[in-house]
């Protein structure tokens, strides 16, 4: 029962806010959704988002697939696609509470039994590096903003973003120190309880990724390319649906920004939060602010695309259904029983001891 009050929660709550905002386009700008619906469009430049936005997603599975031969693991760029559209497509629609990130870690956990914990360790690993190349675009385009003329809860927001930036990157900087993942402070993290032996996965595969600085420094130019290229998308369904839209230096701090609000464990792939986002910021971003409305349009045009990247993930779930069925039972069972189960075997210790 608990667990499907928490499914309906997680689904009700996106499906509340894309109501309302839903709700107040239709009330209150009838008549500029009937203009946009009747005026031509730019398909060229929403076929162009849609192609931004794909190279864009693509890139965030590359980037996984690079943190995992890092490790000595061969992984294919086929299962990599594969993994990281079911992935996707498990963000928006997976059961219960199961995401694609735990998915895609029960799968390549499975594979390389004898690695488990580097296994796990990369997927953790990559979204911890994707939120951080998040928070540091929207803190660089941020300083566009004028802040003399922002509100209280833009100012606020700002702050927040900052301080989040500032103290991720004093975190960067303190595990990349070799004294981290060998001194005391190590040595507590790995006997904190529950948590301590996944902690120090990662501190060995933070280890290991310290001796590849060309690996790190490719990872860190995708990931930021990344999030530009999402914000480009975003910008081109704009201009493919209007014609005075903020500008592109506008959309590198409205978009970032939205999906920082979109990471919030709130609603399943960011539904109803992007769009929310979206909406408020095209009002307090632009100078003059954009049409009322403009915003929640161009957010669920976006929101589109997503969906049509999803089906990609529907295509290799009929394809690979019996063995996604049992992934998806294994990765139930590794929530619901966590607490149970042993440490995981710790990285080889020829490859975390040569530092």
């Amino acid at each position: 029962m608990k667990k499907t009050l928490l499914t309906l929660l997680k689904f009700a709550v996106p499906a509340g806010i894309l109501t309302y905002l839903i709700r107040d386009l239709v009330v209150n700008h009838g008549a500029e959704l009937q203009q946009i619906r009747d005026s031509p469009k730019n398909w060229g430049l929403l076929t162009l988002a849609f192609a931004l936005a794909m190279t864009a997603l693509i890139c965030t599975f590359l980037r996984w697939r690079l943190l995992v031969v890092t490790l000595q693991m061969p992984f294919r760029v086929t299962d990599a696609l594969r993994l990281g559209f079911l992935g996707f497509l498990f963000n928006f629609v997976g059961a219960g509470s199961v995401g694609g990130d735990l998915f895609k870690a029960i799968f390549i956990a499975r594979e390389y039994p004898q690695n488990r914990a580097a296994a796990f360790a990369t997927v953790v690993v990559d979204r911890m590096i994707g939120l951080y190349a998040l928070l540091v675009v929207t803190s660089l385009a941020t300083l566009a903003i004028d802040r003399t003329i922002a509100d209280t809860a833009m100012l606020t927001v700002l702050n927040i973003i900052y301080g989040l930036t500032i103290a991720g990157g004093l975190g960067v900087g303190m595990i990349l120190l070799p004294g981290f993942t060998r001194g005391s402070v190590s040595e507590i993290l790995r006997n904190l309880p529950k948590v301590g032996s996944k902690i120090g996965n990662l501190i060995d595969a933070v280890r290991l990724y310290r001796r590849q600085p060309l690996v790190l420094t490719v990872i860190a130019v995708m990931s930021l390319s990344i999030h530009g290229l999402f914000a480009m998308s975003v910008y081109c369904i704009a201009h493919g649906l209007f014609t005075d839209v903020p500008t592109l230096l506008e959309h590198l701090v409205i978009v970032p920004l939205s999906m920082v609000f979109a990471a919030l464990p709130i609603a399943p792939g960011g539904m109803g939060t992007f769009e929310l986002a979206m909406n408020y910021l095209y009002q307090h971003v632009p100078t003059p602010p954009a049409a009322e409305g403009i915003g929640t349009i161009v957010a669920l045009g976006y929101r589109v695309i997503t969906i049509l990247m999803a089906l990609v993930g529907v295509v290799y779930y009929w394809f690979y259904r019996k063995e996604v069925g049992v992934l998806m039972h294994e990765a139930e069972e590794e929530q619901e029983h966590e607490h149970d189960q042993p440490a995981y075997v710790d990285i080889p210790t020829e490859s975390a001891t040569t530092e």
